[in-house]
């Protein structure tokens, strides 16, 4: 259901760019119309006092735009400031990825991954858990079979996004698009829709958050990674960094594919999960899904 702050806000950020243009155009044809007509030995006074009247216009138009595009780069950048961990979990736990304190919510980013996904499936059966798995749409649609599978060895799938693109550039129209289109392609494949939304680089700007909220999901980040990424990663590493976050409540970050990280890093992840999960039920917490986390359950 698209609520109406998301919808608002949609319609703000296209209405603040729509403007930021319109008035970069008005501020173009005023200087040119200060500009022109006939020589100044040839003028009237109302003419020159037109002239005038033209070029303030001009300046004005041109402060407006720049106020504009301030507007926007501000709608686009300030939220993306909840990247940072103790930002988020100081001001948004929910969007830290903070749930039930006796459990641990596992989730992968960047497949489905033909390669490499059906083997921590095989390894989370093994491990008796079930996981949440944040898919790329324009991945998902060239393996849909893989992700029936995902749904239907008991796993959950989220939404993070259509591409892994970069987050530099406000295009708000776009996002919500694409956001749309990859919540409708999950649901297809997974006979239910999603809940979750986590960003590519889990950057999440003013555009990528309403159009979360216009797909109806809800943004989560995370609150301990592995940085399973890197080229040097390996099983021991990614079960160190993990353990620097590692508390009840929890929501982990791993990744099941190698297609955004250094080729051969999935290996990395796969092997630190039978440590990582011994280490969670040694402490006494369970490992599952966000959808049984209980996110933001007592705000």
């Amino acid at each position: 259901m698209v609520s109406a702050g998301a919808g608002s806000a949609g319609r703000g950020a296209r209405a603040a760019v729509a403007g930021l243009a319109g008035l970069a155009g008005a501020g173009r044809r005023a200087s040119g119309a200060g500009a022109g007509g006939r020589p100044a030995e040839a003028r009237s006074g109302a003419s020159r006092a037109a002239g005038r009247g033209a070029r303030g216009a001009g300046r004005t138009g041109r402060v407006a735009g720049v106020a504009a595009a301030a507007g926007v780069v501000g709608w686009h950048v300030v939220p993306a400031g909840l990247w940072l961990p103790g930002v988020r979990a100081a001001l948004w736990p929910a969007l830290d990825g903070r749930g039930d304190p006796g459990r641990v919510a596992l989730t992968f980013d960047d497949g489905p991954d033909p390669d490499t996904t059906p083997l921590f499936l095989r390894a989370l059966d093994r491990l008796s858990v079930r996981a949440t798995f944040f898919v790329l749409g324009e991945r998902l649609e060239r393996a849909p079979g893989l992700g029936r599978r995902i749904a239907a060895e008991g796993h959950e799938l989220a939404v993070h996004g259509w591409r892994h693109d970069p987050p530099w550039l406000p295009r708000p129209v776009r996002d919500v698009r694409e956001v749309a289109r990859a919540a409708a392609l999950v649901e297809a494949v997974a006979g239910r829709r999603p809940l979750w939304y986590r960003p590519p680089y889990g950057v999440l700007t003013g555009g990528r958050w309403a159009a979360a909220r216009a797909a109806g999901l809800r943004p989560v980040l995370w609150s301990a990674w592995g940085r399973d990424w890197t080229a040097d990663a390996s099983p021991l590493s990614v079960r160190a960094e993990v353990a620097r976050g590692l508390r009840g409540g929890a929501t982990v970050l791993l990744h099941d594919s190698d297609a955004m990280c250094a080729p051969g890093s999935w290996r990395a992840a796969l092997g630190a999960l039978p440590g990582l999960v011994a280490e969670c039920r040694a402490r006494g917490l369970a490992v599952g899904r966000l959808a049984d986390h209980g996110v933001g359950r007592s705000e």
